[in-house]
């Protein structure tokens, strides 16, 4: 059976370095997200991305600013 799509939110980082430090700043910050590989609609410049539920999108944007994390874009997708 196929899981259903759902709207996400994906962003996506110029260096792996940028990725993990997302990944660690999800976590502290309790995020539900969690990190995957860049979706083929989108390209990046490393090959890990952060997805999230589009509905958290005020806590994701809020913990990016606030730790100021370099990232490329921020896309919305149903994965």
């Amino acid at each position: 059976m196929r899981k259903r799509k759902e709207e996400r939110l994906v962003v996506s980082f110029h260096t792996t370095t940028d990725a993990v430090a997302m990944r660690a700043l999800g976590k502290s910050a309790g995020l539900r997200g969690r990190m995957i590989p860049v979706p083929r609609q989108i390209s990046a410049g490393c090959g890990l991305a952060w997805s999230e539920p589009a509905d958290n999108a005020d806590a994701l944007h809020r913990a990016i600013e606030s730790h100021t994390l370099e990232y490329e874009a921020i896309t919305p997708l149903e994965l």
